[in-house]
């Protein structure tokens, strides 16, 4: 019998068809779709075969799993015949309901394979013959080669990747939609290469191809010390693979038949910006019928030896366009007036530039986050950043133009050089971020909270451009792993960065030092290969952990237990008596004794003002090392290393009692006695059971005393809330939230802020601006709380116990004055959605389970023997479990479906 059930949303390494992947066992994940309340799987069956034609006369099969008793639809691991370079894969699943029904076959899909053994890749290492030097680029250089076909093509693939960053056409025409590829990996060790179905772009007879080149991370600015922090020019690595209908193949790669030349890309630097004169634009470069006796060969350069491996987290690409909100205003100034465009929201990318003009006349764009109190743009934030891009006009009608090899953190731009006053569609603002699809949604009765929300997403839009940045304006776009650790949690409820943190968690693991230490950034350089210290280098547990409870990926564990184990040790070896970061030995970082012990709380604020290193950093480095080896300790249970578990474990139980024998008092208080001391210790189980109530009201008896304001900083504050709701003071992380005076995450926002900013006072209307040394307005840290908007107002929250969202906990705390809440979220399994609303003294709220999950609800009430489910009592609806109370809350077990629940709260 088929049922009405379906099997959709089927995706293969977290990626819908896939080109160009190099797991040899991929695995294979789907969802299932039913209207059914208690709708789960409980049986599948897989096939895959080498083409759509195959898996429809099922012949020609590399798999087929037969049906396997299991409710398992993500990460199943591909057990068939192994795939050769290039080959692809088509699959289908079908699975059995609770009832024993069976769905459909699903709709086709499909992965393939890239270039899996170094022989496979007859490409050489080309580049031009100009190189820059530590303070000044050079020209991009143009590559270009022809080819001919002579027969029908069935298949085109162009493998390709850039020491630097590139741009690739065929035949005058772009390939593909992705921007600053091939990204940042650390060059030293790898380079990650791209693959495009390239059919649809070539021709009979003659083509060409053609690449331009870009610093990119590689030889351009990533920070305030100079270029050339890997190599000392952009390279170029390609290899167009033709098969033909007759079984025979066309390479076409990267070698010194390719010719090259230097034209109007005068400069392309990531943090400096882009320069463009379109007078020496070559028209129809990349097409076959340029004469290129002019151009030189490009230049072979010897193999460096690093790894090629596929792309395995998201591309960057354009995700929209944003006009300007209003007319360009005129600043004046001399020899002529300037023009401010606003964007109205601060973003990360570029623009698109159309003008007309006289040949030769240049028109400068600079890019500011904030105007100054005399109306003008504030640029002194962006320290050695110029964020200033240069075009140049052939005077050749309307010229549209748009940066390729830069990006900018910016609202507004101020033009300059345009002759009159500049028409309203000069500019528009081009969104670039990583590929991640958005996975939730918040909102609620508290406008103040939406917009809250609204700047954490673009917050973490503009800095997720490949690896998780601090910034993306200033001299400073690294990829620091304290700001990651503390809002990962936050990024997957807006997105799915299951990919993007798969792919960062080997830079962690390539920047790790050869003492298992872990750097304050990653990707690493010569320059930023510091140990970073407590709560920066534990993100190499905390992330990818994170990404398991969330995503269920066991093979992500797997993949770098090494790295953790290595870093444990390093943990052990580098803290005397068990104590972390102990400031007093001075040898953290011998260039940076200031920060000597780590950064401490960074950006922490007292009564005064800020506070660097307010709590003792001895103290959060003992914490963040117990909670390390408890991390670690149940990594080693996950993965079936029982023995590890229990060392772990009992390393963890030692440091815990190092830090209460140094750090709790006689009195049972905290050394230093700050609300991140507190948060800690209560939040990593710190503490003696009898020591916690007085923890807790010390806590809150700070907060109060600062007329409820927090002190914490970039460690304490992504817990800090969460600490107040699980400790039942509810009223008071609801007090913290809907703060509106500084120190708050509401400040910033009544000053209208569209995204997160780097300090809580990094504008005040008293003082202006902060010190202009660090002080971005998108920096994601703070929008950590984020995590407490989807958990704990909503109340949607993963169960540790079943990762991946199998189990779902739904617990919304009402409060804060809110009369209602909602949000979604898309997890592995599906759609959750959690949304109440207060009416008097009833509370209406709807859930929704995705089939094959469960979840278990915390209906808030104060009378449980009266709880509604779709008007009908509790203990007689269809789908669910009554299974006790706990505190103001009847507790129940739910199948998937929609349910909707009424209760009588506490007025």
């Amino acid at each position: 019998m088929t049922s009405d059930d379906r099997t959709v949303q089927l995706t293969c390494e977290y990626k819908s068809n896939p080109l160009g992947i190099d797991e040899p066992g991929p695995r294979l994940s789907w969802q299932m779709q039913s209207t059914r309340r208690g709708a789960r799987q409980t049986a599948f069956q897989v096939r895959v075969a080498r083409s759509a034609g195959a898996l429809k006369d099922n012949s020609d099969s590399l798999w087929d799993s037969g049906k396997i008793a299991s409710d398992r639809s993500i990460h199943v691991a591909y057990a068939g015949t192994l795939l050769a370079s290039g080959e692809q894969a088509w699959w289908q699943v079908r699975a059995w309901n609770e009832l024993d029904q069976v769905t459909p076959w699903s709709d086709l899909a499909w992965w393939e394979m890239g270039l899996l053994e170094r022989h496979d890749w007859q490409a050489q290492w080309i580049q031009g013959p100009l190189v820059g030097g530590r303070w000044s680029s050079i020209p991009a250089p143009f590559f270009r080669k022809p080819f001919h076909l002579e027969k029908p093509i069935q298949t085109a693939r162009l493998y390709v990747t850039a020491l630097g960053v590139y741009e690739c056409q065929i035949n005058g025409r772009l390939v593909g939609s992705d921007v600053l590829m091939p990204g940042w990996t650390d060059f030293h060790k790898r380079v990650r290469y791209q693959v495009y179905d390239v059919n649809n772009l070539l021709v009979p007879g003659d083509n060409v191809i053609g690449a331009i080149l870009g610093d990119g991370w590689y030889c351009g600015h990533l920070e305030w010390r100079g270029r050339q922090l890997y190599g000392d020019r952009p390279r170029l690595l390609a290899q167009l693979v033709i098969d033909h209908d007759d079984g025979s193949r066309l390479l076409v790669t990267s070698d010194q038949t390719w010719r090259t030349a230097v034209g109007p890309l005068l400069e392309g630097d990531l943090i400096m910006g882009e320069s463009y004169d379109a007078r020496l634009s070559f028209p129809g470069w990349s097409s076959p019928d340029f004469d290129d006796s002019g151009w030189l060969p490009a230049q072979v350069f010897d193999d460096p030896g690093i790894a090629l491996v596929a792309t395995a987290g998201p591309p960057m690409r354009r995700h929209g366009e944003l006009h300007p909100i209003s007319q360009p205003q005129e600043v004046l100034a001399w020899p002529s007036s300037h023009w401010l465009f606003d964007f109205g929201q601060n973003l990360v990318g570029r623009v698109r530039l159309k003008v007309q003009g006289l040949a030769g006349t240049t028109i400068t764009l600079r890019y500011g986050e904030m105007l100054d109190e005399n109306g003008k743009l504030y640029t002194e934030n962006l320290r050695t950043a110029r964020q200033t891009d240069h075009y140049t006009l052939n005077g050749d009608g309307e010229e549209l133009w748009q940066p390729r090899f830069t990006f900018h953190g910016f609202r507004y731009v101020e033009v300059q050089g345009y002759p009159g006053k500049p028409p309203d569609d000069l500019l528009s603002a081009v969104v670039l971020h990583s590929d991640m699809p958005r996975t939730g949604s918040f909102e609620c009765s508290n406008p103040l909270v939406n917009q809250l929300q609204h700047n954490i997403l673009w917050g973490q839009k503009g800095n997720f451009l490949d690896v998780p940045t601090d910034c993306p304006q200033r001299d400073e776009r690294l990829g620091w792993t304290g700001d990651a650790q503390v809002f990962v949690q936050a990024a997957t409820f807006n997105m799915d960065v299951a990919s993007f943190f798969t792919k960062w968690q080997q830079d962690l693991a390539d920047s790790q030092l050869s003492n298992g230490g872990i750097p304050a950034v990653a990707p690493s350089t010569p320059k930023t290969s510091f140990e970073g210290g407590q709560a920066w280098s534990d993100a190499l547990l905390i992330c990818p952990w994170t990404i398991y409870l969330t995503y269920g990926d066991r093979r992500l564990l797997e993949r770098h237990y090494d790295s953790f184990i290595a870093f444990m040790d390093f943990l052990v070896a580098d803290s005397p008596d068990l104590v972390r970061g102990d400031p007093t030995r001075g040898e953290w970082t011998a260039n940076n004794q200031w920060l000597a012990g780590g950064f401490g709380d960074w950006l922490a604020m007292d009564d005064s003002g800020e506070r660097i290193g307010g709590t003792s950093k001895a103290l959060i480095g003992t914490a963040f090392f117990a909670h390390s080896a408890h991390l670690l300790s149940q990594i080693a249970r996950t993965l079936g290393r029982i023995d590890d578990a229990h060392r772990f474990d009992q390393l963890s139980q030692k440091v815990r009692q190092v830090f209460i024998d140094r750090f709790v008092t006689e009195e049972g208080d905290l050394v230093g006695q700050t609300q991140t001391a507190y948060v800690l210790a209560l939040h990593f189980d710190l503490l003696p059971k009898e020591l916690r109530p007085g923890i807790v009201d010390a806590l809150v008896a700070d907060i109060q005393r600062r007329q409820m304001h927090l002190s914490t900083g970039f460690v304490g504050t992504p817990y800090l809330l969460h600490v107040l709701s699980d400790e039942g003071h509810i009223d008071i992380a609801y007090s913290l939230l809907l703060q509106t005076t500084i120190p708050s995450w509401l400040y910033p926002v009544i000053q209208g802020a569209t995204t997160i900013w780097e300090r809580w006072d990094g504008w005040t209307q008293d003082n202006g601006f902060q010190d202009p040394d660090m002080n971005s307005f998108n920096h994601y840290a703070y929008g950590s709380v984020g995590t407490f908007l989807y958990r704990a107002v909503a109340g949607i929250d993963v169960d540790p116990a079943r990762p991946g969202f199998k189990h779902i906990l739904l617990r919304p705390h009402i409060g804060g004055h809110l009369e209602h809440a909602r949000a979604s979220y898309q997890s592995p399994y599906g759609l959750i959605e959690s949304g109440w609303r207060v009416d008097g003294d009833r509370l209406h709220w709807q859930v929704s389970v995705p089939p094959n999950a469960t979840a278990t609800a915390f209906v808030p009430t104060i009378d449980t023997t009266h709880v509604l489910e779709s008007a009908i009592p509790v203990t007689q609806a269809e789908g669910l479990s009554v299974v006790g109370i706990e505190s103001d809350a009847l507790v129940v077990t739910l199948g998937s479906g929609q349910f909707e629940f009424e209760s009588r709260l506490r007025t």
